[in-house]
């Protein structure tokens, strides 16, 4: 009779444990496969263009257009689809078939920014940190006194060392409060210090001192983009952000075709960052690809401007792309989404859960990554 008490007892602690056992892994999260993340921006893109392509009421003389004929020739197209294509081929022939894009109003997906300001410092800040910060209300170099999930992950053991930040606009420095964040923001017209062997690095440098300058403050994509490029190449960073800011400046400047031209380039800067990361080991089927905007802009004559008296400019867009994400695509009739929930999302598709460890920023995106936080 002890004997089969006690065997019952055995039997009963056995089941136990395989049931907690069960629980357990019912309960926890599958690890996330990225373990590297290129996160690229590129200044108050709107969602218009990403969506429909070229804007046929824009493509005129008042709008900056010497050759209108050959705009046309290069970005009209018959229909919508045809013309985002045109626009942005690896877009919408790779993030669009294998990621997710978020932003068409005109299919009830909606993504805005939540600062209220609608303009650059506050809408870096309120992407890089998960929150807007009411006290952020210029443009001026004021370093930033938030934490950015750059920083924040940087902090941690397993990305010391191992994040950089690139941008064409000179303001990066003070947007990531570079000297307390510890890693390198190399933007503007700025030479990237550190590597006298790499002759391309350089050659870079010595054209950001020699090119001519349309604006003071920022230097042209192109010299961003390779410098950002090159470092990646070099230093295998395991988290790359890049901030382009063409798109932006040439609509202040009233130049409808130059800014569809750096949203083609942009495009392929994408194209170019993708096909890199793939051919290289440390990279391949472990890397996200996050592409956002800092604001959006105004309809008709609004286009080349935004901010607190245009309030269509809080309206962006959002594109995802990596192992962890399910290729859903265009995304159509869901709940918005929106400017201060990228932060988090980031995170957690690098296995780390942001969003509870600083209170008061944006939930992840949930179809991004799915399941629980961490």
């Amino acid at each position: 009779m002890l004997k089969a008490m006690r065997l019952s007892r055995l039997a009963f602690t056995i089941a136990a444990v395989s049931l907690a056992g069960v629980l357990c892994v019912a309960q926890t999260a599958p690890s996330p496969k990225t373990s590297r993340v290129i996160w690229v921006m590129t200044d108050g893109l709107r969602w218009q263009e990403l969506f429909q392509g070229a804007e046929a009421s824009l493509m005129t003389k008042a709008n900056g257009v010497a050759d209108e004929e050959a705009l046309r020739r290069d970005f009209w197209r018959g229909s919508e689809l045809e013309r985002r294509q045109v626009l942005m081929p690896f877009l919408w022939g790779t993030m669009g078939r294998d990621g997710q894009i978020y932003g068409n109003r005109k299919l009830a997906s909606d993504a805005y920014v939540t600062n209220g300001m609608n303009f650059s410092y506050p809408g870096y800040n309120e992407t890089l940190t998960g929150a807007a910060d009411p006290a952020i209300d210029s443009n001026h170099k004021i370093n930033n006194p938030n934490v950015t999930v750059l920083e924040w992950l940087h902090r941690k053991p397993a990305f010391s060392g191992k994040v950089a930040a690139f941008g064409a606009w000179d303001l990066f420095p003070w947007i990531f409060n570079a000297e307390r964040a510890g890693f390198p923001v190399n933007a503007g017209y700025a030479a990237l210090e550190g590597f006298p062997a790499n002759p391309r690095i350089q050659l870079l440098n010595e054209l950001k001192a020699d090119s001519p300058r349309d604006w003071d403050d920022e230097v042209y994509d192109n010299l961003a983009f390779h410098t950002a490029l090159e470092y990646l190449k070099e230093r295998k960073p395991r988290v790359l952000f890049l901030s382009l800011g063409e798109t932006d400046d040439w609509a202040h400047d009233t130049k409808y075709g130059e800014y569809l031209r750096s949203a083609r380039r942009a495009d392929g800067y994408l194209k170019t960052l993708w096909d890199t990361v793939q051919s290289m080991p440390e990279y391949r089927g472990v890397t996200t690809l996050v592409f956002t905007p800092d604001h959006g802009r105004g309809e008709g004559e609004d286009w080349r401007s935004h901010g607190q008296k245009i309030p269509d400019s809080k309206y962006i867009w959002l594109a995802f792309m990596g192992p962890d994400t399910p290729a859903l695509g265009e995304r159509v009739n869901i709940a918005a989404v929106t400017q201060n929930q990228v932060a988090a999302t980031v995170a957690k598709l690098l296995g780390e859960d942001y969003y509870s460890a600083v209170p008061g920023r944006g939930a992840p995106i949930a179809d991004i990554i799915p399941g629980p936080t961490k």
